[in-house]
This record gives C-alpha cells, structure tokens and sequence, in this order.
C-alpha cells in the first residue's frame, strides 16, 4: 500500500476524462444530472447512467450510490447528494456525501476514484470551507481503509485549484507528514 500522502492527488481538468474506478458526480437527492459536473456526466456518459439513477430514485441528502459509467472512461460513478432542489449544501451534507463516496468505492473495492470539488459549484458551498471539510474527511477515511488506493480530486479552474492547494498545505502540517502530488 502507498503511503497516505501519495494517495491524494489534485488536477486540473474534466473529471469526466478521468481513466479509473469511478468517477463521483456532484448530485441531488433526486438524482436527476441537470447542469453543472452532473450535466457533463449526463453528456458525454450517456443516457443509462439518467436510467439507472431513475431506477434507483431518491436518496436521502448525504447519501452516495453507485451506478455504471455508461459511455464514460471510468466504470462507475457514484452520486454524492450533498444538496437537494429544496435543500442546500451544508457542512454535514458535505461531509457525509464525501464520506460514502468514499464508503462506496471502499465497499467495492476500488482503487481509483476521481471527484469534483463537491458544492462548491451549482450549490455554492464557500470554497475554502468545502476544501477543507473534503480535504480531512478523505484524509481521516484513506488513513484507516486500503480502498480506495488512490484518490484524485479533479478541479475545474485555477482559482478552484489553488484554494484547493493551499488548504491542502495549511493541513499538511496537522495532518500530513510529506508533500502530495500536484499536477
């Protein structure tokens, strides 16, 4: 098993391009991929993965599930309600939502999941406030489970990613005993 601090990894770019596990979608409790990551995952993964979310139907805020890829590079993506059409994005929704993605891909056993910056997008969760809250909780959860292997956080712009970073480096000193990859 890797040491903890090479199994974080922040990116820049498309988290649908992501080649691994499972890829996380930023979802609402009704599990309908409307705008933002859960758009594009609606776009370029095709319309089982709307199927399979209909079929599975609503969950509760905080919960993660998991469904296929469809046309996507990743076998599955698991949906992380961390808001709902009539309820925000809060630090616990945050929280539990990043946890049982987590959760999910442990039971699984998949080695490499990929996942955007969680409500911090469509439900404007504050950016500083959600990157540390993701930050500790895959931290705390990747320190006491050998899966998922490796983690990679995909962030869509520079300012995303270095708040991102420099929360990362706050931690790193509480948490963290070497640099993490940036790339």
């Amino acid at each position: 098993m890797a040491p903890i601090t090479e199994r974080i990894k922040l990116l820049k770019g498309d988290l649908t391009d992501f080649e691994g596990d499972a890829i996380v979608n930023a979802a609402n409790t009704d599990l309908i991929l409307g705008g933002g990551v859960a758009g594009t995952i609606r776009v370029k993964g095709g319309a089982t993965i709307q199927e399979e979310c209909n079929k599975i139907g609503r969950i509760p805020l905080g919960e993660a599930v998991l469904t296929k890829g469809g046309n996507l590079k990743s076998k599955y993506v698991i949906h992380a309600a961390a808001m709902g059409f009539d309820e925000p994005c809060t630090e616990e929704s945050l929280r539990k939502s990043v946890y049982n993605s987590l959760l999910r891909s442990f039971e699984m056993k998949l080695k490499s999941i990929a996942m955007p910056a969680i409500g911090m997008g469509i439900a404007s969760f504050p950016l500083k406030e959600g990157s540390i809250i993701m930050l500790e909780t895959i931290f705390k959860f990747i320190s006491s489970k050998n899966y998922p292997e490796i983690v990679c956080i995909y962030l869509y712009d520079d300012v995303t990613f270095d708040v991102f970073k420099k929360t990362l480096e706050k931690l790193k000193g509480a948490y963290f005993d070497t640099n993490y990859l940036f790339t």
